[in-house]
């Protein structure tokens, strides 16, 4: 039994098992009993499945063909007999990770295949039916004379032959139209029991005739021991990289512009989550991009804390105020005045260990709704894996390697075929997503994309060491708080140097050679309108541009100081010019909170505005020559004023004018929120518990304590105690109870469940099962119509009604 296997095992070798299959110990089992039940269960079966390359589940189905009749066990020389095409080594390496995780058990010459296998798998391993014994007398009749096997076989008419052909091949049933007729290829089949008629109304091909078939290629059929070869062409690695920096200047630059956009119009949040389709496309078309890069880096920007979501305050004229919306984070403004370098690892990290797939903004969901950017419809969990997985392969591959979509898919589908079959469109997705975030260029992983999977590995590295040195007593391996991520470092060293000055054309165009500084970066963004970006952006002084600086508290003379002091050519005189008109012009007309009101010494320029047809939404009635007033709010009234092309300015309640920028709104700073889920590493990704060394030990520790108060519990006479219900709790083993519980899953029936409560108080309930999993019983109370869930560990006992 397994039990006594795993009582025989050593505390290490346990925790071992443990390390491999976390989800063992959520919550840890009370015995050893109980842990061995789990470790066969359905759902700890197929988890463990998922991790297992092609060749491995290969070797499974061998030895699950190899079993005997009489005590339905294996050997590891079966195994050899039916895969003798392969090598031997390579066989015993796949049984032995079969071992160490527990799917096969017992010595090597009595291997037993642990039971949940056979719920999870599919029911014809290797692709061949059942015996024949099992299906028809007439079958087994004719398959127990080879020699008439084979005549039967080479007698079947091309037609019936393909059909035979094609069963061979796997799975071994079907339902052909029209398969039952006489004449029919399928009717010669059955006539001549070569095939058998199942109750679903299909047919089915015994297992004696598919391995007749595949005596060409043996009784597995051809297995895939080594992976597939990617044959893809090979990129100088230098232009692989300079294509990933420059996307990677291109994501933070368009990541910015996206948070920019957020931050003068925040986005509503919808009712049912996540932003609108509308309000996404307002986005992308600010920032140039299209729908789906735009919803890539908004999702990453959100994962990294950047963006998030605040009580709304305003809404759009003649739409009802939305409860909250998305805006940048206080996290954003500290993003902005980092480096290139530092802003893309921050967005690529967030990126990589997202529970996010960006690739389902724009479908549709169950409903027939469309999914929308940062909607809970979103969430994946396996979106992480699915990103470490192509990057790891890209990683294995030399430098400037670019393998075709095709071919990664294909390698993956070695790697973990479970995991990957029928999810191709999420793995294609990561490979989009990763050139628009530079993590690859050319079809290639580049060098900044090899260091962040290096640092995310070493950042696992340090949460074990961290877990296991709470003090921080050991300095081996720690990096100092302000070393940066190599990622960092790395694409610092392939973006050119940030500049900190400009050229000034002589038709005001502002070119900025090379990636700004910071500094640099938010005064352009005030004195200046964008035109073009890229290794050198340009840039273009206008007159609202000047005006819009005015607004914001800067005075002519900061702005010819500026100019001077940042630029390398001489400042033309056309701007000075245009700098002193509009600070000549500027504050012409002055606005203030009544309500609110305007005025201004001229006169004619009050008259002018009153008779503007354009501000005849404002509402504005004349008090006196110099003053209007509008029912309307000094900011309406401002930023009205200015679309209509005049150059106001605010003041106080004492009249004296009012500069300087504007706080910007913004949503409140969260943590980013990345649950790292490592392949092989040491967090759980049910639970995000971290399965350290001595945390394991300690569990294996409390197993084998629950387990010899249970052995001991098995040795006391049987009693039965009434329960706290209205039905009788026997005293029994967990083994046994859960047992029971399996028994009444299997027939629906109802059955008596004692259980210790959280006050330590024992009861018991009379339900009808459900299921089993994760470490937790759901069974449905007839008499309520309830559906209640139970902790498998409280279970004390159950008893059949």
């Amino acid at each position: 039994m397994l039990v006594d296997q795993f009582r025989s095992l050593p505390d290490e070798a346990l925790a071992a098992l443990l390390r491999m299959r976390p989800d063992l110990v959520v919550p840890v089992p009370s015995d050893l009993s109980a842990l061995a039940l789990r470790a066969q269960s359905r759902m700890s079966i197929a988890r463990v499945l998922d991790g297992f390359d092609r060749f491995t589940l290969e070797i499974l189905d061998a030895a699950r063909l190899s079993r005997g009749q009489s005590d339905g066990t294996t050997s590891l020389e079966a195994i050899f007999t039916l895969t003798a095409a392969v090598d031997r080594e390579a066989v015993r390496a796949a049984v032995d990770r079969l071992r160490a995780r527990f799917v096969l058990y017992g010595p090597e010459i009595a291997l037993s295949v642990a039971t949940g296998v056979e719920e999870v798998s599919s029911p014809y391993p290797a692709g061949l039916g059942r015996p024949a014994a099992l299906l028809d007398a007439g079958a087994a009749e004719l398959v127990a004379d080879p020699a008439r096997l084979r005549r039967t076989v080479l007698a079947a008419p091309p037609p019936a032959r393909a059909v035979l052909d094609r069963l061979a091949a796997g799975p071994p049933v079907g339902t052909l139209a029209g398969g039952g007729e006489a004449g029919s290829p399928v009717r010669w089949l059955v006539d001549n029991a070569l095939l058998v008629p199942v109750p679903s109304g299909g047919f089915e091909l015994p297992r004696e005739v598919g391995l007749l078939l595949r005596r060409d290629t043996g009784p597995l059929g051809t297995l895939h021991a080594a992976p597939p070869k990617i044959d893809a062409s090979v990129r100088e690695p230098k232009l692989v990289d300079s294509a990933g920096a420059g996307q990677a200047m291109d994501a933070v630059r368009h990541t910015e512009t996206l948070l920019l956009a957020l931050e003068a119009e925040p986005a509503a949040v919808l009712r049912s989550g996540g932003i609108g389709v509308r309000e996404l496309r307002r986005l992308a078309r600010a920032a140039g991009l299209d729908d789906g890069t735009a919803a890539t880096l908004l999702e990453a920007a959100y994962a990294a804390g950047l963006a998030g979501e605040a009580e709304a305050h305003t809404a759009p004229v003649g739409r009802p105020a939305p409860e909250s919306q998305v805006l940048p984070t206080s996290r954003f403004d500290a993003w902005r005045a980092s480096s290139i370098a530092r802003r893309w690892t921050d967005l690529a990290a967030a990126w990589l260990t997202m529970t996010r797939q960006p690739g389902l903004v724009g479908q549709r969901d169950e409903r027939d709704r469309p999914i929308t950017v940062l909607a809970p419809e979103v969430e994946r969990s396996g979106a992480p894996a699915a990103r470490r997985a192509v990057l790891a392969i890209l990683g294995d591959q030399p430098p400037g390697t670019a393998p075709s979509a095709d071919e990664l898919l294909a390698r993956l589908d070695w790697a973990a075929p479970r995991r990957t079959r029928g999810r191709e469109d999420a793995y294609r997705e990561v490979l989009t997503e990763a050139a628009v975030l530079g993590v690859t260029g050319l079809g290639a992983l580049t060098a900044p994309g090899r260091a962040l999977l290096a640092d995310d590995a070493a950042e696992l590295g340090h949460d074990e060491r961290a877990a296991a040195d709470p003090l921080g007593m050991r300095a081996e391996g720690n990096r100092a708080p302000d070393d940066p991520p190599t990622a960092v470092k790395v694409l610092d060293a392939l973006l050119p140097a940030p500049v900190d000055h400009f050229l000034l054309q002589a038709d005001l165009s502002v070119v900025v050679p090379g990636p700004p500084e910071p500094e640099l970066s938010a005064e352009l963004e005030v004195v200046a309108e964008p035109e073009s970006a890229g290794g050198a952006s340009v840039y273009r002084v206008t007159p609202e541009a000047v005006r819009h600086a005015l607004d914001t508290g800067y005075a002519a003379d900061d702005l010819h100081r500026l100019f001077r002091r940042r630029s390398r050519t001489p400042v033309p005189q056309a701007l000075t010019y245009l700098i002193d008109d509009v600070a000549r012009r500027h504050g012409g007309l002055r606005v203030g909170g009544a309500g609110s009101y305007l005025r201004s010494e001229d006169e004619a320029l009050v008259a002018e505005v009153l008779a503007d047809r354009r501000l005849a939404g404002l509402g504005l009635r004349k008090l006196a020559p110099t003053v209007l007033v509008t029912p309307m709010p000094s900011a309406r009234l401002l930023q009205d004023l200015r679309e209509a092309g005049y150059a106001p300015v605010p003041e106080d309640a004492t009249g004296a004018t009012v500069r300087g920028r504007v706080k910007a709104r913004r949503a409140p700073a969260r943590g980013t929120g990345l649950a790292r889920l490592g392949g092989g590493g040491t967090v759980d990704a049910i639970a995000g518990v971290q399965l350290t060394q001595p945390r394991l030990l300690g569990i294996v520790e409390q197993i084998r304590r629950g387990d010899a108060a249970a052995r001991t519990a098995r040795r006391a006479p049987a009693a039965v105690r009434p329960g706290n219900g209205s039905g009788p709790v026997a005293v029994q083993t967990h083994t046994q109870a859960l047992a029971v519980l399996q028994q009444a899953i299997r027939d629906k029936a109802l059955v008596w469940v004692g259980y210790v409560d959280a006050h330590g108080s024992t009861t018991s309930r009379l339900v009808r099962p459900v299921s089993i999993g994760a470490g937790y019983l759901r069974a449905e109370d007839e008499r309520t119509e309830m559906l209640h869930t139970f902790a498998l560990h409280r279970i004390s006992a159950a008893v059949l009604d």
